[in-house]
């Protein structure tokens, strides 16, 4: 058999290097292409090496994590359901995320008591409230095991969650009202450099988890039945399918804020532009396409203006949303392609 083409993988790694480049010299203070070598690897503590390697390299590295975990989530999610409009979001882990760090935020005694940073708790905060969510979504595949009925579970999951964050909302100081609604804006410049680890290990063994799994995702698109008469276990890949996604989408959600539409609408593109539903080619490319469109996001979201910056969620809604009405419009071509 004919091994298929590499050149279209090497052009969208090629266009992710050429975005994160980009997005070392976009800002507030602008960059020159022919400083950046010297402020990452001979600083001379002038204040342009500083911003780049303190603040625009973290940034960036977290754009290009974070949108890779974020696609490959939604390829996982959109097979597992057979759904083009499902995304990370579609079990409640990141609203589950969003109500663990609505509790640090909005209930002060949760963090104040203790001598823990506030930041390092919002992460704990956000990556406990998606594990917790996703450990309630697998006791209910244990005892249901329907995909249908799992997806309401989890969409009445986010619900709920939504519902105690509005509570805690009113209930919440206006400092403390103003800094969750920020960070409910997302971001990925709020990653510094001594916490990229913990968003690079968890993130990567994800995206890696995935490509492991590219053999069960094709069989499942037939349908549970005729996936396990080609011998996959399909209650053991569903359940690898929900926690590799419970990892990155809380991940993700923990360190840079609920992202919305990276997750939905980055398999589409990939669909659209490698024409197959082979997973083999679907999950790389998902995945950076993902960082590619982060990337820039992230240096539309930098772009300087008036008032500032733009917030990320503002820039990811205004390309993703057009996207999911092509979706809807094409929703009877893609159920067949699927």
């Amino acid at each position: 058999m004919r091994e298929p083409a590499s050149w279209p993988f090497l052009m969208l790694a090629l266009l992710c290097a050429l975005l994160f480049v980009v997005a070392l010299l976009v800002g507030t203070v602008p960059i020159a292409l022919v400083d950046v070598p010297a402020a990452l690897f001979d600083p001379d503590g002038s204040i342009s090496s500083r911003i780049v390697r303190e603040v625009r390299l973290p940034g960036a590295v977290t754009a290009l994590v974070a949108g890779m975990g974020l696609a490959v989530s939604g390829i996982l999610m959109q097979t597992l359901f057979r759904n083009p409009l499902a995304g990370p979001s579609v079990l409640g882990i990141s609203s589950g995320a969003s109500l663990g760090v609505a509790l640090v935020m909005l209930v002060q005694p949760l963090w104040s008591v203790l001598p823990i940073p506030r930041d390092l708790w919002l992460v704990l905060a956000a990556f406990m409230g998606g594990m917790g969510v996703l450990l309630l979504v697998l006791l209910a595949d244990r005892r249901m095991g329907n995909a249908v009925s799992l997806l309401i579970i989890g969409l009445m999951i986010g619900h709920l969650c939504s519902a105690l964050i509005s509570v805690l909302q009113a209930a919440g100081s206006a400092t403390a009202l103003k800094g969750y609604v920020l960070w409910g804006m997302g971001s990925f410049s709020g990653v510094g450099s001594d916490r990229l680890f913990w968003l690079l290990v968890p993130v990567c063994s994800g995206v890696l988890g995935a490509f492991l799994l590219v053999k069960p995702l094709n069989a499942l698109l037939l349908g549970p039945d005729q996936a396990a008469t080609l011998g996959v276990s399909v209650h053991r890949s569903r359940r690898m399918i929900m926690i590799i996604t419970g990892l990155l989408a809380g991940t993700v959600t923990a360190f840079c804020g609920p992202i919305a539409f990276l997750g939905l609408v980055t398999p589409h593109i990939a669909r659209a532009l490698f024409r197959t539903s082979d997973h083999h080619r679907l999950v790389p490319a998902t995945a950076l396409i993902g960082g590619a469109l982060a990337l820039f996001c992230e240096v539309l979201a930098r772009l300087p203006l008036a008032n500032g910056a733009l917030p990320l969620n503002a820039v990811t809604s205004l390309l993703g949303a057009p996207v999911v009405v092509w979706i809807l419009v094409g929703a009877q071509r893609w159920s067949r392609a699927a």
